[in-house]
């Protein structure tokens, strides 16, 4: 058909179709070019989170500069852009990470949730995990309260915040059995003791903290965790660690019984005497469950996706969404129960981009494309993507001096 169409086309017209095609062929003859959004987030703002509430509207969360200290804002999706900002936390003692970084969630029926870390003494990786929760829409908020007992000098993050019967829940990557070593000095993703557990928890809607359980005595040190609701419930993905050093992706969920055993999720067989610091994603549709990883078993990094279809209890077989030059911090979306739609970085002549691209259940992947360029630093942090309708909700971190917050949109391919 293209050869047809430059066969018949005019001189001046076939000029312009080769600049189409030309311009084709580099963006990948994708959906309508993505559209900026204009957020509300101050310069220097960064760190960005991005949910969608059991309504359908979605939330911005970040960091900004806030005098001597910092403050958690957010703001909602509202025709068609992003309303005002407003504040849920502000401290000049925060833990500030590029990989381990606040969030407000909306849990629907006017209920929040916030969660930040808070520096304490005993070693440059000693936090704390601080959660506050809202009935009016953010209006007012709860007082701040960890929702671990446990206070040892050690690492409490990566926390994902959901929704349970009695309030806002979390997970988290609890560091109480590591002794207070924290990370060696020389290396950030070496840690020193005993293992890193993940352990839930979160509070009741009158700021009240709720019963405390853990879920795996020995996870990967600082890999995000992830979180989804289910009908009756909510699936949690991260990445374990067994003695051996495999660190793949397991999955646990939390249902009228109560937490389940953990799954591999996918049995990569990553072996990896490190912290990677890529954590996995994961959304639902229904009871139908997408999970979305990076991994470099066998040497080559590559984002892989797999799909369940009992709630996260059992998962099919893996598929690879994108390999070789990818750097994982992947997003997950699930337009219908029958595809997702995932985001990753991956390095670009010297840079890198925020790529996403659609899949079928039964693995069949669409065209790759470009949303964004940005940096492969860690500065540029974890791009977010979730769901509003029809359409795709990107934020990102815009490394610069001073730092910006992005959003953009688009169609779902």
């Amino acid at each position: 058909m293209a050869f047809c169409a430059l066969r018949h086309a005019r001189p001046f017209r076939l000029v312009r179709l080769l600049v189409l095609l030309a311009a084709c062929f580099v963006a990948g003859c994708g959906p309508r070019a993505p559209a900026l959004l204009e957020t509300p987030a101050a310069p220097g703002a960064s760190l960005p989170r991005l949910s969608t509430d059991p309504e359908g509207m979605a939330w911005l969360s970040w960091v900004e500069p806030d005098g001597d200290g910092h403050a958690l804002r957010f703001a909602a999706f509202e025709a068609g852009g992003w309303g005002p900002a407003r504040t849920a936390a502000r401290g000049d003692d925060w833990f500030i990470n590029w990989a381990d970084f606040p969030s407000v969630v909306h849990l629907g029926g006017g209920r929040l949730a916030a969660h930040w870390l808070r520096k304490i003494e005993g070693g440059p990786f000693a936090y704390h995990l601080w959660m506050a929760v809202s009935t009016d829409g953010g209006a007012s908020w709860s007082e701040a309260v960890t929702p671990h007992a446990e206070a040892s000098p050690t690492e409490h993050g990566f926390a994902s915040l959901f929704s349970t019967p009695g309030g806002a829940g979390a997970v988290w990557l609890d560091g109480r059995n590591t002794g207070g070593g924290g990370h060696a000095e020389d290396d950030e993703h070496a840690h020193g003791h005993g293992a890193m557990t993940l352990r839930a928890g979160g509070l009741d809607w009158d700021g009240g903290r709720l019963p405390e359980t853990e879920l795996d005595p020995m996870t990967c040190d600082c890999c995000p965790t992830a979180a989804a609701r289910l009908p009756e419930g909510v699936v949690v993905l991260y990445r374990d660690r067994s003695p051996a050093e495999i660190r793949d992706i397991r999955a646990t969920t939390l249902g009228p019984d109560g937490w389940s055993t953990p799954v591999l999720v996918g049995a990569d067989g990553w072996e990896m005497p490190a912290c990677p610091v890529n954590g996995p994603a994961v959304a639902t549709h229904g009871e139908q469950v997408a999970a979305a990883w990076f991994t470099a078993a066998g040497g080559t990094p590559r984002v892989r996706l797999a799909f369940s279809a009992d709630g996260g209890r059992s998962w099919g077989t893996a598929v690879e969404i994108a390999d070789g030059a990818v750097l994982g911090r992947v997003a997950v979306v699930m337009p219908d129960a029958d595809s997702a739609v995932v985001s990753w970085l991956e390095h670009s002549r010297g840079r890198a981009e925020i790529r996403f691209r659609r899949v079928s259940a039964d693995g069949d992947a669409g065209a790759s494309y470009k949303l964004a360029t940005t940096v492969a630093a860690r500065s540029s942090g974890f791009p977010q993507m979730t769901l509003v309708g029809d359409r795709l909700l990107f934020a990102w971190t815009a490394v610069g001096d001073p730092a910006m917050v992005r959003s953009a949109s688009a169609p779902v391919p």
